[in-house]
């Protein structure tokens, strides 16, 4: 079991450090279009040739239309604005199941620490995908309808349902565990 732990604690390390690296690339890129639009193409690999390009991330979704080899600056800029809200989430997710696994090897993994961080886990998976239809809603606004096709995945949102659903049973468990350490 310790073997396990210990890829899992390298593996949830390694993912959130690359979710943290994402965020900043992204950044750099929504930087790059506004400061040097014809390298964007060489910083991020997109395929400007097409008329229009497909920007995802964890569901979030647009096509961005394509004009002169360039990618449209504003829809760019707002992908990127969501992109960095999402990939910033998922480092907190990882970063969450990490100190999780860290903080329960040897013990019990019912601690209110854990109950809490899973219930953060929750919100994080819930807030993915709400950050995604609010983004499209706003590149809707900005863009106008026929501007961009957009969409969105809500599976997070299921998942978070369950995780939070889980973080209800962790909570029984530290009420349990108290009341069986006050027996002893």
């Amino acid at each position: 079991m310790k073997g396990i732990d210990k890829l899992a604690k390298v593996v949830t390390k390694v993912l959130e450090v690359t979710h943290w690296v994402a965020e900043a690339l992204m950044l750099a890129a929504a930087i790059s279009i506004v400061a040097a639009p014809q390298w964007l193409g060489y910083f991020v690999g997109l395929d400007t040739m097409g008329q229009e390009v497909e920007l995802s991330a964890y569901g979030f979704e647009i096509m961005a239309p394509v004009v002169n080899g360039m990618v449209d600056t504003k829809t760019f800029v707002l992908f990127a604005i969501g992109a960095v809200i999402i990939f910033s989430l998922v480092a907190m997710i990882f970063r969450n199941l990490y100190l999780i696994i860290k903080k329960s090897e040897g013990t019990t993994p019912f601690q209110k620490d854990n109950v809490r961080m899973m219930r953060e886990i929750g919100i994080f998976s819930i807030g993915i995908p709400v950050i995604g239809l609010i983004m499209n809603i706003i590149a809707r606004l900005v863009l106008g309808p026929e501007a961009a096709e957009m969409s969105n995945s809500m599976e997070g949102f299921v998942m978070g349902i369950i995780v939070l659903c889980l973080t209800q049973f962790f909570a029984h468990g530290v009420e349990l565990e108290k009341d069986v350490d006050g027996l002893l």
